[in-house]
């Protein structure tokens, strides 16, 4: 189940291997060098949580990203956490919540 909400982009050439999560009802990510990614030092590096704006950029830009979380969130959670208000960016999103309210 773990890997169900995991994504690993890596473009097999020398740029950066960029891991994406779902955590805690959050999209977070981290970009890990080459060396990085086949040690265990990826286990340490630091997860940061992709703002409402970030999210919706890796969403237009990636598609592998976009399907992926598409897949994992659904349409609707996924076109809200991109167009979250800052107010409410605390807010998990994958949480069950009724689809009248919001």
């Amino acid at each position: 189940m773990l890997a169900c909400n995991r994504l690993r982009i890596d473009p097999g050439n020398e740029s950066a291997v960029v891991d994406y999560r779902i955590e805690d009802g959050f999209v977070e990510s981290r970009t890990l060098n080459r060396d990085e990614a086949r040690s265990a030092v990826a286990i340490e590096k630091q997860w940061q949580r992709l703002t409402p704006e970030q999210l919706a950029s890796r969403v237009t830009t990636d598609r592998t990203v976009a399907n992926w979380l598409l897949r994992r969130m659904g349409v609707h959670r996924l076109v809200r956490a991109c167009s979250q208000d800052s107010s409410s960016a605390n807010s998990p999103l994958l949480e069950s919540s009724n689809p009248t309210a919001a």
